[in-house]
């Protein structure tokens, strides 16, 4: 029987105040599901930190620099455009979750599924963050991967409730990289750059029209015949998500999530989950519906 390997930092966690992200979700999310076991802790995986030339595959020279020298730090207007509190332990944690994702590339590709319980930091530019992302781990682990050889085609399924933006500007001119981004329309953010396949969501989009469009548009991704998927798994379509606007259930998002493996699963493609957004009302509902994507993702491996 094969297990799911994974891949979790306690660096994730860390003191930004009082803030809708909750960076605690990560270490329940670990604990519950090695106390239930669903989780092996022979199959963790630490990560380590993206090099600086890895980074500077998809970010530009500049603003590794502002990331990278303490003594610069970020500029006022960097840090509301980021809607974070800049720090050493920030910087590290993103650092270090760019190096986990392109972990978790080269591990689906070795067992066919991996998760990282993290990333999915799809709002970073080549040239300055945003939206709660300092660096985009999802471009740093599609670029690392073509770059080192380990795959020429690779796709991204950005199923989180919000616009995938910086992914997308990232890869406007790579035809190597396939972007989709399923997203509500009238969200955050306010402009987004064209990917290669972007679905825009009425308000108060429902399960069934969800997993409608959702099933009607995963041929146009495997048609692009990638190597790997990068599946961002948010769980803001939630229903009650403070930062989404869509209504999707509990049993819709575990059935999503279903559908993307079962795929992907079908035409012999990997898949490496990042967990991305997620901010309900109840942050223990947080947790259990990022609990629910990484069951389904062990039981597909099953």
């Amino acid at each position: 029987m094969r297990t799911l390997p994974w891949i979790w930092s306690p660096a994730y966690e860390m003191d930004i105040g009082v803030h809708v992200y909750p960076t605690g979700k990560y270490r329940q999310i670990r604990d519950r599901l090695l106390a239930e076991g669903t989780l092996r802790q022979a199959d963790f995986h630490a990560p380590e930190p993206a090099s600086r030339p890895v980074l500077e595959l998809v970010h530009d020279a500049a603003w590794i620099d502002r990331i990278l020298v303490l003594a610069a730090g970020l500029t006022p207007a960097q840090e509301r455009l980021l809607e974070l509190p800049f720090s050493p332990k920030l910087r590290d944690a993103f650092v270090l979750c760019c190096g986990g994702t392109l972990e978790a590339g080269r591990l689906a590709r070795q067992h066919g599924i991996s998760i990282h319980l993290g990333g999915g930091f799809h709002h970073a530019f080549r040239g300055h963050g945003e939206g709660f992302c300092l660096l985009n781990d999802v471009a740093v682990a599609a670029g690392g991967l073509l770059a080192e050889g380990a795959v020429s085609r690779v796709a991204v399924v950005d199923l989180d409730v919000h616009h995938g933006n910086g992914t997308a500007s990232i890869f406007q001119s790579v035809p190597e990289v396939f972007t989709f981004s399923m997203h509500q329309e009238w969200n955050y953010p306010a402009v987004k750059p064209a990917g290669d396949l972007d679905i825009p969501l009425p308000d108060g989009t429902g399960d069934t029209a969800y997993l409608e469009l959702l099933e009607a548009h995963l041929p146009t991704v495997i048609a692009h015949d990638p190597q790997l998927i990068i599946y961002l798994a948010g769980v803001d379509p939630f229903e009650r998500d403070q930062l989404g606007g869509l209504s999707l259930t509990s049993a819709g998002l575990r059935r999503r999530d279903r559908r993307v493996l079962e795929v992907a699963g079908r035409a012999g493609i990997p898949v490496a989950i990042v967990l991305a957004g997620g901010y309900a009302r109840r942050e223990d509902d947080t947790v259990e519906l990022h609990c629910n994507t990484v069951r389904e993702a062990a039981d597909a491996l099953q």
